[in-house]
Parts: C-alpha cells; sequence; structure tokens
C-alpha cells in the first residue's frame, strides 16, 4: 500500500532547508570573522617597548604611594585629571587613588597593545572596541567597594544612599533602561514637544503635523521636515528656546513635520519599501496637496535624511522633482566611513538580523526593541551615557538631574525587522545607496544623482554616529548645487544649537574640493550657530511671501487632533 504524505511533514520541509542554508552561511561568516582576528599580530619590539615602560611607570608609581604614606602630616595623593576620580576623597585616600592610577596605567597599556596590533583593519576596530568596553566597565570607580566617594556618602547617610540606590536598580530594572534623568519631570506635549500645531493627515506609518505661524506673511512654498524613525520627531522641539521647528517657523516658513509611528506587532513585516512609498512620499504629496505647490522645500536628519533621500531618487525615477530645496542633517548616503558603528555590522551581523527579524525568517517577521538599538548607542559612550549613572544612581543612590535632551534619548522607538535588516544590509554593509542603478526601491531604479535641487548638507565635527568626513562625501553623491556646512560638538548638540545662545562655532567654505581634510584645511570658523546661515540658505528657497493662513489643512485634510498628536506619545 502506498503511504500518504504528512501535510505537516512537508509544510515544515522548505523551511527546515532554508534554515539549513541560514545556518551555514552565518557559520562561513562567522568563521572569516574568527580568521580575521586569529591573523592579528603584536611586534615583539612594540610588545617590549611597552613593558619597559608599563615597568617604570608602575614602579613610580608605587614610590610615590609609599612616599605620601611616609610623610608627615596629611597623606594626600596627587589628583588625578580623570573626571571618575578627581573628587577630593580619592586624593585623601592614597590606597584608592593608587588603585586609580594605577587602573589607568593598566587601561592606558592595553589600548596601547590594541593600537599596536596588526592585521585586518576591521578586526584591529573591533578589538579596540572591546578592549574599551573592558577597560571601561572595569573601572575603579564602577564598585562600591572600592570608590571611596560612594563610601563617604553611606557613611554619612547611615547606609540611606545604598537603600535608595538599591531602589533605582530595581525601577531601572522594571523599565528596561539606566535613567539617564529624572523622567518623571517630563511629558511629552506639556514641557517638551509645546510647540502649537495640528495633526492634519495620518495613516498607519505616520501623522504629519502642520505648525501654526507665527508670522503674519509665510512663504509661498511650505517645508516638511522629515526626522529619523529610529527616534521620536520631538528632538526637533525640545523646548521653545531651541526648537529648530519654532525657528524655521519664526522665519516666515510653512512648516510640516513627519512624526513616525512607534511600531507595534501590527507593522512588523513593514519594509524599506513600505516607509518609502507610503511614509516619506505621501507626506510629500500631501503637503503639496495642502499648500497648492508642485514643489516644497525639504529637510531630512539623520535617518529621515536617508530615507528622504531615498524617497526624492524614486521620484526622480518617476519623472517627478518634487523638491525646491533639500536640507540633509548628519545624513548618510555614501556609508564609507561610518566610524565606530562599522564594528557592529559585518556579514554574520546582518545574517543573523535577517534569521531573527528579517521577511524571510523562520518564525517570521519581528521588530527590533528600540530599547536594544537605545542600548548600542549609550556604549558608544560608556563613560557618559553608562557608567556615569551607574555610579551616581546606585552606588550613591542620587537621583539624576532633569534634563530634556537625556528624556527624549530614553524615549525609545522600535523598528519593523525587514525594515531594519534592508537598511542594515544595502546601506552599511554594502554601500549601495551611492551607486546609480544599483539598487531597487520601489520599483524603481535608485540615483540619488538624478535629484535636481540644491542641497544643504550639515555635519557636526565631533559626531560619532554620523563621522563628518563621511556625511561630507555626499558632495560626491549629489550632483547639483551644493553647499555644506560643519559644526561644532555631536550628534545631537552640533544640531539643536539656537542662535540665541551664542554657543559653539561653525565652520564654512564655498569651495567643495574632493577631500573633507582639504576642505576643513581652508574653511574658515566663525563663531555661533549655524541656524542663521542655513535661515539665509534657505529663504530665496521659500518663494514669495503670501498671507499666512488662518487654519490648518484643507477640506480634504482636516484637523485630527491638537501637536503633538497620540503617535508620537505611544511608549516602546
Amino acid at each position: 500500500m502506498k503511504s500518504k504524505s504528512i501535510p505537516a511533514l512537508e509544510a515544515f520541509t522548505p523551511l527546515g532547508a532554508q534554515a539549513q542554508a541560514h545556518a551555514d552561511a552565518f557559520g562561513h561568516a562567522v568563521g572569516d570573522i574568527w580568521r580575521s582576528l586569529s591573523g592579528l599580530t603584536l611586534p615583539q619590539s612594540a610588545m617590549s617597548d611597552m613593558q619597559g615602560e608599563y615597568l617604570k611607570q608602575a614602579t613610580t608609581l608605587w614610590n610615590n604611594t609609599v612616599e605620601s604614606l611616609s610623610a608627615e602630616g596629611e597623606k594626600t595623593a596627587k589628583p588625578v585629571s580623570d573626571r571618575r576620580f578627581s573628587g577630593k576623597d580619592w586624593a585623601a585616600n592614597p590606597g584608592a587613588a593608587y588603585t586609580a592610577q594605577m587602573y589607568l596605567l593598566n587601561a592606558r597599556t592595553l589600548m596601547q597593545m590594541a593600537e599596536n596590533l596588526q592585521g585586518d583593519e576591521k578586526a584591529k576596530a573591533r578589538i579596540r572596541f572591546a578592549v574599551q568596553q573592558w577597560v571601561d566597565a572595569m573601572s575603579p570607580s564602577n564598585f562600591l567597594a572600592l570608590n571611596p566617594e560612594a563610601q563617604r556618602k553611606a557613611l554619612d547617610t547611615k547606609g540611606e544612599s545604598i537603600a535608595q540606590g538599591i531602589q533605582h536598580l530595581v525601577h531601572d530594572l522594571q523599565q528596561g533602561h539606566v535613567s539617564q534623568t529624572d523622567e518623571s519631570v517630563f511629558e511629552v506635549g506639556r514641557n517638551v514637544a509645546t510647540s502649537e500645531g495640528t495633526v492634519v493627515y495620518e495613516n498607519e506609518y505616520f501623522q504629519l503635523i502642520e505648525y501654526k505661524p507665527l508670522t503674519a506673511k509665510v512663504h509661498e512654498r511650505p517645508m516638511l521636515f522629515v526626522p529619523p524613525c529610529i527616534n521620536k520627531y520631538y528632538i526637533l522641539d525640545l523646548q521653545p528656546e531651541n526648537s529648530l521647528i519654532r525657528y524655521t517657523v519664526q522665519q516666515g516658513h510653512r512648516v510640516f513635520v513627519v512624526s513616525w509611528r512607534n511600531p507595534d506587532e501590527s507593522l512588523a513585516a513593514k519594509t524599506w519599501d513600505d516607509y518609502i512609498e507610503h511614509a516619506a512620499i505621501q507626506a510629500i504629496r500631501v503637503v503639496q496637496e495642502i499648500s497648492g505647490q508642485d514643489t516644497i522645500d525639504t529637510l531630512g536628519f539623520c535617518v529621515g535624511g536617508t530615507i528622504l533621500s531615498t524617497a526624492l531618487a524614486v521620484l526622480a525615477a518617476r519623472g517627478e522633482q518634487p523638491a525646491e530645496s533639500v536640507t540633509l542633517l548628519t545624513t548618510f548616503v555614501d556609508f564609507s566611513d561610518t566610524g565606530i558603528l562599522d564594528v557592529f555590522v559585518d556579514e554574520a551581523s546582518v545574517q543573523l538580523r535577517e534569521m531573527t527579524l528579517g521577511p524571510d525568517a523562520p518564525r517570521g517577521p519581528g521588530l527590533l526593541k528600540g530599547k536594544e538599538l537605545a542600548t548600542t548607542f549609550s556604549f558608544l559612550r560608556p563613560n557618559d551615557l553608562v557608567w556615569n549613572y551607574v555610579v551616581g544612581n546606585y552606588l550613591k543612590g542620587e537621583t539624576p538631574p532633569p534634563f530634556d535632551l537625556l528624556y527624549w534619548n530614553g524615549d525609545s522607538t522600535n523598528l519593523p525587522g525587514p525594515f531594519y535588516c534592508w537598511y542594515l544590509r544595502h546601506t552599511y554593509l554594502q554601500n549601495e545607496l551611492k551607486i546609480p542603478g544599483k539598487l531597487t526601491v520601489c520599483g524603481e531604479k535608485l540615483d540619488l544623482g538624478a535629484i535636481k535641487a540644491p542641497v544643504y548638507l550639515y555635519a557636526s565635527r565631533e559626531d560619532h554616529i554620523v563621522p563628518w568626513k563621511g556625511a561630507y562625501a555626499s558632495t560626491r553623491v549629489f550632483k547639483g548645487k551644493k553647499r555644506f556646512m560643519l559644526g561644532a560638538s555631536g550628534h545631537i548638540a552640533g544640531v539643536i544649537n539656537p542662535p540665541a545662545a551664542k554657543k559653539r562655532s561653525h565652520w564654512v567654505n564655498d569651495k567643495l574640493p574632493a577631500s573633507a581634510d582639504e576642505w576643513f584645511t581652508t574653511a574658515k570658523e566663525v563663531p555661533g550657530s549655524w541656524w542663521t546661515d542655513w535661515a539665509a540658505w534657505l529663504k530665496p528657497h521659500g518663494g514669495p511671501m503670501i498671507a499666512a493662513p488662518k487654519t490648518p489643512g484643507t477640506r480634504k485634510y482636516k484637523a485630527i487632533e491638537a501637536a503633538p498628536g497620540r503617535y508620537v506619545k505611544a511608549k516602546a
């Protein structure tokens, strides 16, 4: 008798084969990584020099410590410049001071060893990153038994600081991240994201906010902001005095902003194409319809800039040029130089994400949790964004002070797995976005060079997320008129720098040589914010001034709710 096939087994057969293929590919990739790491060598001459220097410094340090203990009167050690050990309690305790000095010596030596490795550059970068993470985690300041400041506070408060620290630890374990600020002080729509506006459109991807004019007349041509979907949009609208949204409205522009939905499981299968077609392009369409203008001014921030550029390239392939101008803030379109983030991206890591979150994952597409992404970014600057708060919150029992920027930083967002996997593979890993015709998005071959609008490119000099030289590479991708601006500080603080604060500086250079270093060599440093330069550049693109609209939206696009809207309030 002929046996019947079992449907259940037949259904699982291709899944098993697919899983095996994924596993094989992943194993090969891991093998490649291991071979690159095993190929690293440390020259004997460099090792000998470091050993000699280490023994010399260690001996001097020990002798100085013994001398201070033997000296008459108050026993104090020389203060340490590192802020983790600069407090008086460290200097007043020779044992603690010696521990700190030895730790710093060991840390310097380990980093020197990592720097002197020879071999594959990416493997070296991974080793340096791993060593730095371990060194920062092992700081004596991070341990109660070795931290004299935390010990003194425990004695002064009769143990209350330790009890409070345990409460903070339990609270943070429950919420899933280390508290960087007193989050109870802030509420979206009450004291952050307070610019007056109205939600005039929404779909499952985003809400579109139109902001109330602050001038009697506005530019005829509206302005669309596309913020990063990996964060909440209100980094552009923290407080009235530092709001880029409010500043732009004050310049007489009719401003619309995309407020991304914080994805839940219903959006887990959404792709990069979905976000381009149904979010970025749809936002452009709605702004065009509401304003009655064929062309609009556009701005993208970080990943939002990459999304905006992709959307405009898709429309260019369709014969449309809806952008009168494009402003890109700390944005990659050429991913040749991604800085420290490069250590997280390789074939193995991308395949792992694809196997767990991607469209072909055995269990189906999933969400990249916002807290995971936020933790990764925090550990790019662990002393400032992790260990500083571990010491303060848990060892000393302190409540971190309220800070709107850090509240925003902790307000994480999820990402659909297929969207994230496509982004990782085709930009960070394979750097294909810059290559004309290489990628197909929304059925169109992409060519960023086909975008005809003039482009204003901003980068921050100390940005560790989008290194400024990586952002400068965009000048070689876009073919129209371009202006490159370099601001001081980092990824966020460099961008959010209102003129009234009279802080920091920026560098200007009308020429755009091939080399970023050459651009900087001939650039002029100007005190204060770059916002005024951008406003002057943007003004002629806004068109003539007309009477400001009295009501938001149109008959078709009616008011849905007041800004900031529901989407931005959803927690990951």
